[in-house]
């Protein structure tokens, strides 16, 4: 028996060899290689690292990656998840993995991934105490349930849950997951808290965009006009909350015409309305470094200004954010109109334009179609599996 599971284990390794030499030789050959064909969509230009390699990546990995999703725990604080607030992103993904047939497959033997399908968001609606500011039942609920899956089956212990991934939107994700020493350190944690500075490692962790959904139809969230009709510099309505937007507020608030800061809208003023009239949209940091504000800002093709230090931009490894985003560090926020009104009219058409190209992997679909949000999750996971080399047991 232990032999066929480690059989097993080396076609899976083997498969994954191949994929990681065919990425390699597309890297080192990016400029000799004209693009890939592809019906759907062709990566190209300057918002990607690299759009040969993703591209190659991208369909090595339709390809090939299986992701198993575990089936012990029982709603809602497993297999359900928020679909219609700030935490989307996480009940999206949770209930898309569960409805997946292309990637997903019911055989462990065959996984290059084991997604722990738990929602953060959840246990503190189900498990925390309001206002009791103790979490260790949810460490308590996570530990638990590890425990079990590491009982019952060989893949947890195998890798010591280096092919395992969790994904939280939720501000405690981080937190929950040091629950368990091995989910910290060694499994891909995607986490729309994608703060360095709270361990958050860009060489094995994900950063998840953060999308605040109020409806199905986002129709009405994406597309804006061009450079010309949008009057206003920068804006920022929002509020007063962690360690930047005082900053900004106390900088910027009723300031300048052209910087238009705010806490709040007046009665009646439409909040996407003024984003669609501005060039710019500011998108600090609030509690924790992530904002919808960057996904909401590049749906509605206003080029996106991220304010905050330690941030780990979505798909930062395939994307190259500084083609179509501006990038102002805290200590920068005087010097903000400055930075912005040194864009010349000619490099802002461009990077608007970038912004309009980039949408698609932000955009979130139902089903999920190729290279949208779901799929590009997935992506950021397959690369940071590739990272991973796991070996059969000695018998």
């Amino acid at each position: 028996m232990q032999g066929r599971v480690d059989a097993k284990l080396e076609r899976v390794e083997l498969g994954l060899a191949k994929a990681r030499l065919v990425i390699r030789e597309a890297i080192r050959n990016k400029d000799k290689r004209p693009p890939l064909t592809d019906m759907d969509y062709v990566p190209v230009g300057p918002v990607y690292r690299n759009a040969y390699a993703f591209h190659r990546s991208y369909l090595e990995m339709e390809k090939l990656f299986k992701v198993y999703v575990y089936e012990e725990g029982e709603p809602p604080v497993f297999h359900d998840g928020p679909c219609r607030s700030i935490y989307s992103s996480e009940g999206r993904f949770i209930f898309a993995m569960e409805m997946e047939n292309r990637m997903r497959t019911r055989d462990p033997e065959l996984a290059h991934v084991f997604f722990l399908p738990f929602s953060v968001v959840k246990m503190v609606k189900m498990i925390y105490e309001p206002n009791s500011h103790d979490m260790e039942p949810l460490r308590r609920t996570l530990s638990d349930y590890i425990d079990v899956l590491s009982t019952k089956y060989p893949y947890w212990n195998r890798s010591l849950g280096a092919d395992h991934f969790m994904l939280s939107c939720h501000d405690w994700g981080p937190y929950v997951s040091s629950a368990d020493g091995h989910l910290f350190s060694n499994s891909i944690r995607v986490l729309c808290n994608a703060n360095t500075s709270e361990g958050f490692n860009p060489s094995k962790d994900v950063s998840l965009p953060e999308i605040n959904l109020r409806t199905d139809i986002i129709a009405d969230q994406v597309g804006g006009p061009s450079a010309s009709h949008r009057p206003i510099l920068a804006f920022f309505a929002g509020g007063d909350h962690g360690p930047v937007r005082p900053l900004l507020l106390q900088h910027w608030k009723g300031k300048d015409a052209d910087v238009q800061v705010s806490e709040y809208l007046p009665r009646g003023v439409s909040y996407i309305n003024v984003m669609r009239r501005s060039k710019f949209c500011l998108c600090p940091s609030g509690y924790e470094v992530a904002s919808p504000r960057v996904v909401e800002a590049i749906y509605l093709e206003c080029v996106p200004v991220v304010i905050g230090d330690d941030y780990v931009l979505p798909f930062s490894d395939v994307l190259n954010w500084p083609a179509f985003s501006v990038r102002v560090a805290v200590a920068d926020i005087p010097n903000l109109k400055t930075i912005l009104a040194a864009v010349s009219p000619r490099q802002y058409i461009r990077m608007q334009r970038r912004v309009r190209t980039v949408r698609r992997h932000f955009m979130v679909n139902g089903p999920p179609r190729r290279f949208d949000v779901f799929h590009m999750i997935l992506h950021s996971i397959w690369l940071r599996r590739l990272n991973v080399r796991l070996h059969a047991q000695d018998s």
